[in-house]
């Protein structure tokens, strides 16, 4: 084994051991899920005993918070110790919210930090976050984390898009904080408004809430845009900021410091077969380690991802290939081909011509049909939907059909974007 490596087990396991001992000892949550188990005691507990204990399940956090409301048992410490409420966005069910104490913010931040540092961010940057501050983890994070890596962080909240374009050229911001369909947007709006951001002092884009920033030409169109180099970041609001894909051979970098990383079947509990270069296609599972007031065990994130365990020699942490995929559930099926969104989306964004897109699934019968609008730039969208059409059928062997609609006319996002639908249609005739 590498050498790097067995210290870092060796780390993991003994956080592991004090998480096991302190929510057996105070959290309601998990010690009614362990119940009956027979588990040593934490301080005899390893990190090969972990797949005996079960997985966890978003729905069970958020069934727990709707039987004890406000917000449920899974809290290791008394209500007064939490300094900092957060939730999910929802988009999925009912939001969860998350609480954290002083000691497990400042984890969450070390984390960001740790983001940052394996970006290339430093003390002398000028971070801008382009987006509005809400109940959501992430903008808090950020902002803060970045403030503690010393660097001067500018806010771009109630700002609007053309706002945030003259305050990242004025103030002269070298790192840019944003999802990656709202750097395109924002890339969108500056050539309308002859905006000059490739000339612009920013270096740098870090982007998270979508796996956009990992999709090969959808990094390639921001890049190009803001003539900067672009990164991935993935996180979550129920388990931390685990992730970053730094632009190398676009591998995801697992902070296996701070986290546990496991796969498994996405309709089962089973681990997944390798491949022959050792990688497992799965579900991500994360356990974190340094939030032990509400923590997470074995937490089925809903990512669906490629996980490539460390090599015998070189770097210690498990990756990615091509960061998050998808989600687990984002993945539709049209005439008996598997399709992913972020493939979709590579094609799409392969066309400059493209402005924006919208996909609709129509599952008329047992003959699902994909449905693709596009606004065009420049009004020529007979060539652009020809070729549109060409690239979905050699690459992913769909026949799609294709609407030319009026530039603006579909939704912009600024947090993460909504571009894929399912629409239940009636056969003809019926």
């Amino acid at each position: 084994m590498n050498p790097e490596r067995g210290d870092l087990e060796a780390k993991q396991q003994t956080a592991l051991q004090h998480l096991l001992a302190v929510v057996l000892a105070k959290n309601e949550f998990y010690r009614h899920k362990l119940q009956g188990l027979d588990l040593p005691p934490p301080e005899h507990f390893r990190l090969a005993d972990l797949g005996t204990l079960p997985l966890t399940r978003k729905e069970e956090l958020v069934a727990d918070q709707s039987e004890n409301p406000p917000y449920g048992t899974n809290l290791s410490a008394p209500l007064e110790s939490y300094v900092r409420l957060h939730q999910t966005s929802g988009t999925t069910g009912r939001p969860l919210f998350l609480l954290d104490t002083a000691q497990t913010w400042a984890w969450w931040l070390h984390c960001w930090e740790e983001i940052y540092r394996h970006a290339g961010v430093h003390a002398g940057d000028r971070v801008f976050v382009a987006f509005s501050f809400g109940p959501f983890i992430g903008f808090w994070a950020a902002f803060e984390a970045a403030q503690r890596l010393g660097a001067l962080v500018l806010s771009g909240g109630a700002l609007s898009t053309e706002e945030r374009l003259r305050a990242i050229v004025a103030r002269e911001a070298t790192v840019l904080l944003c999802t990656p369909t709202y750097a395109l947007r924002l890339a969108e709006v500056a050539r309308h408004q002859k905006i000059n951001i490739r000339e612009s002092a920013v270096r740098l884009s870090i982007h998270a809430g979508e796996s956009g920033a990992s999709v090969a030409n959808v990094k390639a169109r921001i890049e190009g845009a803001w003539g900067a180099r672009c990164v991935d970041h993935a996180g979550a609001t129920e388990v931390g900021a685990w992730g970053v894909c730094p632009g190398i051979d676009n591998r995801m970098l697992i902070l296996e410091n701070e986290f546990i990383v496991e796969v498994v079947e996405p309709d089962s509990d089973q681990i997944p077969a390798a491949a022959e270069d050792g990688s497992r296609l799965g579900e991500l599972v994360l356990t974190n380690l340094g939030r032990d007031a509400s923590p997470v065990i074995r937490y089925r994130t809903g990512d669906l991802v490629k996980l490539q365990p460390a090599a015998a020699e070189g770097p210690p942490l498990a990756t990615l290939e091509g960061g998050v995929l998808s989600r687990v559930d984002g993945m539709f099926v049209v005439r008996g081909i598997n399709v992913y969104p972020s493939a979709v989306e590579n094609i799409v964004r392969e066309l400059d011509e493209i402005d924006e897109f919208r996909v609709t699934v129509h599952r008329t019968g047992d003959l699902p049909r994909l449905a693709l609008e596009v606004e065009v730039a420049g009004g020529e969208t007979a060539g652009v939907v020809e070729r549109l059409g060409h690239l979905l059928h050699s690459r992913l062997q769909l026949r799609a059909e294709i609407e030319p609609v009026a530039p603006g006319s579909l939704p912009r996002f600024e947090l993460k974007a909504r571009r894929f639908h399912t629409a239940d249609t009636k056969e003809p005739g019926s």
